[in-house]
């Protein structure tokens, strides 16, 4: 053999064992320690509908597809028209209710002031009685007219509690149609981005009717799948890391917000101990509102990757984890 073909050997022999070296090395870099476990997910976040409480026709729409909106902030105006006209004849309703109770009110006092007048005659009457100055036909008729005017005034208060009853039910059916004209002004319960248009202006939304779909970027999550030996350790508000396959090196920080109580996968029958092993439960790890707060503009639902939770909280992340994204660090 030549010495050049010799050389060419070595080099190959070389190269092969620097691959294999590289590998091997890259692996023990990504290999996890016993305390921690990981499962493939998603990024995901809770869906919002926007809907009508009544039907209404649809006037105007402040927010498209991809829009980022804030809570409070108007989306969709529906058309109220017959709702005003309703109001307005609801509050003609109770000015006109109350301008009655006004009206008792002024009988009341004429009547009590009667009354007094009444028992000033009686009073008078007695004492020409007494004197054998005036007749007891006179005396009878006025103590008489003290009666009638006294029935008189009791039938005047109940009217006016009738009446002030009658002004209190106005006065909420007022307060209804005003509610029925604010839920026409729908608004977004939450901090998001506009998933789905679903309505057109002109369109008549029924009760319950969809107009817009909002992801609720303030519940940003993935869920990941651990077997029943690891899903058993794991403590909610435990520790955990996202890793995206877009950022690679770029670990999120997380938390563990749930755990099921029942695996997801389970076989026919579970009678063995590797049987059991073989069951799955579902954890969520969540993302820090905060976190998401500093990176709204680049969160995606549906981006793929892996979750990476701790089942033993002293065992210390990897170098590839150690470094994440987190409110504290970056400042969300």
């Amino acid at each position: 053999m030549s010495k050049k073909s010799l050389l060419w050997i070595v080099a190959a022999v070389v190269l092969v064992a620097s691959y294999f070296g590289y590998q091997y090395w890259q692996q023990m870099q990504s290999a996890l320690p016993k305390g921690i476990a990981s499962g493939n997910g998603r990024i995901e976040a809770k869906l919002v509908d926007i809907t009508a409480k009544e039907a209404l026709r649809v006037q105007e729409i402040r927010a498209d597809e991809g829009d980022l909106v804030n809570p409070g902030q108007v989306l969709v105006l529906l058309d109220t028209s017959t709702l005003q006209a309703q109001l307005q004849e609801a509050k003609l309703n109770v000015a006109a209710t109350q301008e009655k109770v006004a009206v008792v009110r002024a009988a009341i006092i004429k009547t009590q002031s009667e009354i007094n007048l009444a028992n000033i005659e009686v009073r008078r009457s007695s004492a020409l009685v007494a004197e054998r100055a005036g007749s007891q036909r006179e005396l009878d008729v006025r103590r008489t007219a003290v009666q009638t005017t006294t029935a008189g005034l009791q039938e005047n208060e109940a009217q006016l509690r009738t009446i002030e009853q009658q002004v209190k039910v106005a006065e909420a059916q007022v307060s209804t149609i005003q509610t029925r004209i604010d839920d026409a002004t729908l608004k977004s319960p939450v901090r998001g981005r506009v998933l789905y248009r679903l309505v057109e202006v002109g369109e008549v939304l029924g009760p319950g009717g969809k107009a817009l779909t909002l992801v609720n970027l303030n519940d940003v999550y993935m869920e990941i799948f651990l077997p029943s030996e690891q899903a058993a350790k794991v403590k909610i508000g435990a520790e955990a890391r996202i890793v995206l396959d877009v950022l690679p090196n770029r670990p999120v920080a997380g938390y563990v917000s749930f755990v099921s109580p029942e695996a997801q996968f389970t076989p026919k029958q579970v009678e063995t101990r590797s049987e059991r092993e073989k069951l799955m439960f579902r954890v969520k790890i969540r993302v820090p509102e905060q976190t998401v707060e500093s990176y709204i503009d680049v969160v995606k639902t549906g981006v793929r990757g892996v979750g990476y939770v701790k089942i033993d909280q002293a065992t210390a992340w990897p170098a590839s984890l150690e470094h994440a994204i987190s409110p504290a660090k970056d400042g969300g």
